[in-house]
This record gives C-alpha cells, structure tokens and sequence, in this order.
C-alpha cells in the first residue's frame, strides 16, 4: 500500500497544480517557461559557489589532512568511547549532504544500524545539517556575500548537535 502510495505521489501532485492553473486561468505553458528561464538564471548566479566549494572539498579531501587529524585525536576519542570511525561523517555534514549519506551507508553496510557506529552514525545525520552548502546556495542565490555571522552560527550549532548526538547515544545505548 505505501508503496503505490509513493509511486502515486509525483504524479498526483502534478495533477493537482495543473488542475489548479487551469481553474486560476494560467497559461501553463508560459508560466513554466518563465519559471525555467528564472531557474537557468539562478543556477548561472549559483554555479560559482558551488564549483568552488567542490573544489575546496576535494583538495581537502586529497590533501591527506583528514588521515592526519584522525590519528591524531584518535587516542582521545577511544578515552572518550567514541568511535573514530564516525569522524569523518561529523566532519563532512557541515560541507555535503550527499558525501554524509555515502559515508552513512557504508557505515551501516560495514557495522550494521544497530551497533554503536550505526547508531550514533544515524542521530548525526539527523541531528545536523549540511551548513556550508546551504550558506553557498541559498546565500549566493541571493547575491548575499557576508556571510561569516550565519556560517560561525550555523557551524557551532552543527558542532553542538554532534556533541549531543554522541553524548545521547552513548547515555542510551552505552
């Protein structure tokens, strides 16, 4: 039942706002050319921020820098009863959604949603929100470029949902 429920879902929602412009009298063809041409416009304005943002991401990820931080605080987090393996995952959720949801699903392909890994893994996930991309497109969007306040904020409240996240996870399941 959820399934077709899911399948219908899309083409329900179709329906209903051509259904609506019909009865609002708007010429829907127009109006989606419009909005296309607008959204073409916006991902033009958008496009540098994002490139620069990969691209920032990926020599930090080929810098070797992220072995060298986990080793380094290694000892610390076992003291801590924190599993290291999470690190990376609390370190990319702030920069990209996409890369957090594939380190997530290896860490539940490799240790299952159950155990301490899967579990913590899952409540960062939720518990945090991918910072720096949503200040780089929504921001850049709308032409904002002073964006240090929102960043700092945003930044700190991400570090503080997963310092929770570890903490209620280890309070409840450790």
């Amino acid at each position: 039942m959820l399934n077709l429920i899911s399948e219908l879902t899309i083409p329900l929602l179709v329906v209903i706002i051509i259904l609506y412009a019909l009865r609002k009298k708007v010429n829907i063809y127009d109006a989606f050319v419009e909005g296309t041409t607008e959204s073409f416009q916006m991902i033009l304005t958008i496009f540098p921020s994002i490139l620069a943002m990969i691209f920032g991401i990926n020599i930090f990820l080929g810098s070797g820098v992220l072995t060298s931080v986990l080793d380094f605080i290694k000892p610390f987090l076992l003291s801590l009863k924190v599993p290291v393996e999470i690190v990376p995952m609390a370190l990319m959720r702030p920069i990209s959604g996409n890369a957090t949801l594939a380190i997530l699903n290896n860490l539940l392909l490799e240790f299952g949603p159950d155990s301490m890994i899967g579990r913590m893994a899952s409540v960062i996930q939720g518990s945090t929100e991918t910072t720096l991309y949503v200040l780089t497109l929504y921001f850049g969007s709308v032409g904002i470029r002073k964006i240090r306040h929102a960043m700092w904020t945003g930044l700190a409240v991400d570090l503080i949902g997963i310092i929770a996240s570890i903490g209620v996870v280890l309070f409840i399941f450790g």
